[in-house]
């Protein structure tokens, strides 16, 4: 896998680009946000590993130009930030996934390889059962297209977003329990600690209620999340 690491401090980019090559990862290593869009315009990646502190250009916004140009390669933010906000504003640029500093390589390398896992499935062909679309009351999932859109509004979702909602739609009143959850999207149960998967609750939601849309997606407490349409 070909991998891209853009990382302005120089002791943490080099440790971890030999720790990648070491994993087998064909990896390059740049050292603000300027450079990671250069490189990637000028050699496409398979998986873009972000600081969002970086001088010149930040991570978060790579995330942002990337996703305008329809660059849809999976991305793992590092960040030394660890309130809520501060994740959400990386899902909200775009990202896929996020590791707070400071991580352990076990788990970097599962996010990497559970990363990688989705976009392979996302490109195999021969599945038609990602061609019906499902419907749960005003809310429409497209899952060949990846499209979504409640009442007449169009929703513009990440892919792992549109991947937590798909799974969530296509279970429609079953409890699905945090590990099954961590399991199906991220193919890794990162623990009971992990506020993960809440943030990207979170953030579905916001965007699935942005128009004063009755809620969707409803937590079962000490159990999970189910999508249902309320009748009370």
């Amino acid at each position: 896998m070909q991998v891209l690491l853009a990382e302005d401090d120089r002791a943490v980019r080099e440790s971890l680009t030999r720790a990648l090559n070491l994993e087998g990862y064909d990896t390059r290593a740049v050292s603000n946000g300027a450079m990671a869009l250069d490189a990637l315009r000028e050699q496409p990646a398979e998986l873009v590993i972000l600081d969002v502190s970086m001088p010149v250009v930040d991570g978060l916004t790579v995330c942002r130009v990337l996703r305008s140009e329809n660059n849809q390669v999976p991305i793992l933010m590092l960040t030394a930030r660890t309130e809520t906000s501060d994740r959400v504003a990386g899902l909200d640029a775009g990202a896929d996934d996020y590791l707070p500093k400071p991580f352990d390589l076990d788990e970097l390398f599962a996010r990497m390889r559970a990363l990688s896992r989705r976009a392979q499935l996302d490109t195999e062909p021969g599945d038609d059962r990602r061609d019906d679309a499902f419907e749960l009351g005003d809310l429409r999932l497209e899952p060949a297209g990846r499209r979504v859109v409640r009442g007449s509004r169009e929703i513009d979702l990440s892919k792992t977003e549109f991947d937590l909602l798909e799974l969530l739609v296509r279970n429609a009143g079953i409890v699905l329990d945090h590990t099954t959850i961590y399991e199906r999207i991220w193919n890794y149960d990162f623990g009971p600690d992990s506020k993960n998967l809440a943030v990207y609750v979170g953030y579905l939601r916001r965007k699935t209620e942005e128009g004063g849309e009755a809620r969707l997606i409803h937590t079962v407490r000490g159990v999970g999340y189910v999508a249902r349409v309320d009748t009370t």
